[in-house]
């Protein structure tokens, strides 16, 4: 008569694990399901003293198994089976573990009835995981006469949930593997449409010149100029086309990855080489970030952590996010020694080389629209908190800086080029130019937000600004590897916002880029000293005007890098009030643009005396 038990019984004695011990580490980093599930069948079998035995992958809700494993069993490995039939279907239907006393009694079996382990007795056991049969282990008697007992049931039982761990590990490693491929075919797919728009793009821009020149070139009321019309709608057209394309691709960094599981990953990487506790805070009901909006606050977490272990010598690292209802807040905090404020006297001491990283944040805030605040204390730590609407999920995510990079050796433009492209998903560059004359009338086609020029054109937008010529009135980013105190003070006069030299890592171009496209001025320590001194040779006939207590308020702010609105909610103004305060600034000192403003006029006297 058959034997069956519903539950699990008593664990056999020490000695007899030791083999399920050397199984553990038999099956120790494999991966392949076959193999593994062969390794464990063989020590059962090998253990119990038999020569026969098999394992099955159940699919309950389907209603079939499949014969993963057969050793010496009617060689049906591979083929599957109703769960209505053979010994996995009874150990389904009883959900235990069933012993039997001769293989016969199976209704169903898949035996056929000349087979030796026809009449020899067999133990049958669930295997479960986390409360679903997922498989079944069963081991035949070498022949009729041998009674099976319970410790012996107990051992297969041990080895049951061994294959349990093995067919999990499988199916675990090859969902991510599987996902390891979407997301490497999702990252392709994105550069290759990137390449593809970034291509376009700039050879569209470039078409527009060409047709901008041949407009110009056309004597009036020639029938050409009808046919270069419609080449240039057809060209804007595409160009816009081809930007429409890519919008909402994930950036690299994320792909196949959330914002918070990107954090804890950086968050592993920083305390593997660092002596710091870093703990990680997610509360609130998660929304689902557009890729670019993920990407930004990603690189705000990760800088201001570069920060930290860069700058603050602290021992403890708090980071949060959370989500709350009209936006999203990202929280990263220290007990380091902190710092003092910039003094805004010294006008650009707010942009000195130690707080590049805060620059970059503040930028990655802006482009958000989002709101920065930081507080630091002496000996007491520092506070970053970056607040950003949920709306920034929509139009305002899809926005990049806009940028043409004019150098005239091919190999700086290329490489800078393809730094830019690849380092920013925020950067879009709308084309490469060599000429200043190329330039002048791209910018005037494209409406960049930002200009790249090298030291030669630079020296050439100088002298045509210099001659109240035709300029670019965009932010400047220059490339000087060692720059000189003429080409210091060359700068300062031409609205320089930033520079890069020939040993910028990518992420300091990126930075610099992106902080001059926002309005702020980047420069590391000895730019900055050397520009500083040089600034009134720059504009040696700048008038050092008296300005009103308000005027030098929101001058001392422009100093710190804060934006119109910053300054505005700073002071209690409206924004209108506060373009208007620049305005007066503008037209008294002489200057052209806010940047000269900032550099030139630096401690003018107000009303009631000299600024400190």
């Amino acid at each position: 008569m058959p034997r069956i038990t519903h539950s699990r019984l008593s664990r056999p004695p020490l000695p007899e694990l030791v083999r399920i011990t050397e199984l553990a580490g038999d099956l120790a980093g494999q991966f392949e399901l076959v193999p593994l599930l062969e390794r464990v069948l063989g020590h059962a079998v090998a253990l119990l003293g038999c020569e026969s035995g098999s394992i099955s992958i159940v699919h309950e809700a389907e209603g079939y198994y499949r014969k993963e494993v057969d050793q010496g069993v009617g060689c049906h490995q591979g083929q599957t089976f109703s769960l209505t039939e053979g010994l996995t279907g009874q150990i389904v239907t009883t959900r235990g573990t069933v012993i039997l006393d001769c293989y016969a009694s199976v209704s169903a079996g898949h035996i056929a009835p000349d087979d030796p382990r026809w009449r020899s007795a067999v133990i049958g056991v669930p295997i479960a995981w986390d409360g679903a049969i997922i498989g079944t282990f069963a081991i035949f008697s070498n022949g009729p006469g041998r009674v099976f007992t319970a410790e012996e049931a107990s051992l297969v039982e041990l080895f049951a949930d061994h294959a349990a761990i093995a067919i999990m590990n499988s199916r675990l490693h090859q969902a991510a593997a599987a996902k390891e491929r979407e997301a490497a075919v999702a990252g392709e797919r994105e550069r290759a449409v990137q390449e593809v728009h970034e291509t376009i793009g700039r050879s569209l821009g470039s078409l527009l010149l060409h047709l901008d020149r041949a407009d110009k070139a056309t004597p009036g009321g020639s029938p050409s100029i009808a046919h270069i019309d419609s080449a240039r709608v057809l060209a804007h057209e595409a160009l816009f086309e081809a930007r429409r394309t890519v919008l909402g691709l994930a950036p690299s960094s994320l792909a196949g990855t959330t914002i918070e599981e990107a954090v804890r990953q950086e968050i592993d990487s920083v305390s593997a080489g660092h002596p710091i506790a870093i703990t990680f805070l997610v509360t609130g009901e998660q929304h689902d970030l557009a890729p670019v909006v993920a990407h930004q606050l990603f690189m705000v977490i990760k800088e201001a952590v570069a920060n930290v272990v860069a700058h603050s010598r602290a021992t403890t690292c708090r980071i949060g996010i959370f989500y709350e209802q009209a936006g999203l807040t990202i929280v990263v905090e220290d007990n380091g020694c902190g710092f003092r404020p910039p003094n805004p006297a010294t006008g650009l001491g707010s942009t000195q080389g130690s707080q590049l990283g805060l620059h970059g944040i503040a930028a990655r805030a802006h482009y958000l629209r989002g709101e920065l605040q930081v507080d630091s204390t002496p000996g007491w730590g520092t506070g970053i908190r970056v607040q950003v609407p949920y709306s920034s999920n929509g139009d305002a995510s899809r926005e990049r800086w806009k940028v043409l990079v004019a150098c005239t050796q091919p190999l700086i433009r290329a490489g800078l080029v393809r730094l830019l492209e690849t380092s920013e998903p925020s950067v879009q560059v709308l084309g490469e130019l060599s000429t200043l004359e190329d330039l002048t009338e791209s910018v005037s086609l494209l409406q960049p937000d930002l200009v790249v020029l090298d030291d030669l054109l630079l020296r050439q937008y100088a002298q045509v600004r210099s001659t109240g010529g035709e300029t670019v009135e965009r932010p400047v980013v220059v490339v000087i590897d060692s720059p000189t105190d003429e080409q210091l003070a060359l700068s300062a006069s031409s609205g320089v916002r930033g520079f890069i030299t020939l040993s910028s890592t990518p992420a300091e171009v990126a930075r610099v880029v992106v902080a001059a496209a926002r309005g702020d001025a980047l420069l590391n320590g000895t730019i900055f000293s050397r520009l500083a001194e040089g600034r009134d040779a720059a504009e040696p006939g700048m008038n050092i005007p008296r300005l009103t207590a308000r005027e030098q308020q929101v001058l001392n702010l422009l100093a710190e890098g804060l934006a119109d609105k910053q300054i505005a909610t700073r002071l209690g103004i409206s924004v209108k009030t506060v373009q208007k305060h620049v305005g007066a600034m503008l037209r008294k000192t002489g200057a052209r643009n806010r940047t000269m403003l900032v550099t030139g006029a630096a401690g003018p006297a107000s009303e009631g005396g000299r600024a400190r």
